[in-house]
């Protein structure tokens, strides 16, 4: 059996945006990748405002844990890393050791939406605008490396 090509999503706290983008994939195209998920400062816990974006697509994250890149960071072959934060593209190492091809260093950024303000309603809108372009993001370039859905 071929193994699954492994893609890193990087962002600062691994615990908003990477965290969506992990289960946004794993949904999409997860029979064909394998996901990780990691950060450059990780916070303690995914957001629960994350938590609750994502079940309401129907995606639970409730047991994914926040990781620090250096679990990853030229311990393992990584066949596409996506940054999706400002921060982490700015402290994540322009080559990656152990990135197949550095072309496969993808740059994504997403405001944070832990950093949004108001209501925890309004907050959480925050929430939702991030996973709906991080999906349209990530369907884009599934449809785009030909990986068939599901």
């Amino acid at each position: 059996m071929k193994k699954k090509q492994k893609v890193l999503i990087l962002c600062t706290g691994n615990s908003a945006r990477s965290q969506m983008a992990e289960g946004l994939l794993r949904e999409l195209a997860g029979d064909r990748f394998e996901v990780l998920s990691a950060g450059t400062e990780p916070a303690t816990a995914v957001n629960p405002l994350a938590v609750r974006a994502m079940q309401e697509a129907g995606i639970d994250i409730s047991g994914q844990k926040p990781k620090d890149i250096s679990v990853y960071l030229g311990k393992e072959l990584i066949h596409c890393l996506i940054i999706v934060c400002d921060k982490a593209g700015a402290s994540c190492p322009r080559i990656w050791p152990g990135l197949i091809a550095q072309e496969n260093r993808l740059y994504w950024p997403f405001d944070d939406p832990a950093e949004a303000e108001g209501t925890e309603e309004e907050r959480l809108e925050a929430f939702r605008r991030t996973r709906d372009g991080l999906r349209r993001k990530l369907e884009s370039w599934v449809e785009e490396t030909g990986v068939a859905p599901g």
